[in-house]
């Protein structure tokens, strides 16, 4: 994909823009049993599970690629205000949205 601005901020320096709508990307990843076991031998002595961390950046890089298409689609030039949000699903998926505002510059 090209070049495509994402911010958490409300404005974009050195532009005025209109406000498009609503974008959302949404993954859902599901661990492998691999995972649960060491991060369950790990919980025993503490320090990062790797394989989650793994697991959630992939998330959340989809769910901005996801996003980033979703306002394309819109054709917007930009995002504004963009946050994450994440939960469990079960016990063994994790759900990772990314959302914000599509803008269409104006100048």
């Amino acid at each position: 994909m090209a070049e495509f601005l994402v911010t958490t901020t409300e404005h974009v320096p050195g532009h005025n823009y209109e406000v498009i709508g609503e974008v959302f990307g949404v993954t859902t990843q599901s661990r492998n049993m691999i995972s649960d076991l060491g991060a369950g031998l790990k919980s025993l002595v503490g320090g990062e599970i790797k394989g989650y961390t793994k697991m959630l950046q992939v998330s959340r890089e989809n769910a901005i690629e996801r996003m980033k298409d979703e306002a394309l689609a819109k054709n917007a030039d930009a995002i504004v205000m963009m946050r994450f949000d994440s939960g469990s699903i079960a016990t063994d998926m994790q759900s990772v949205v990314a959302y914000g505002t599509a803008v269409r510059f104006v100048d």
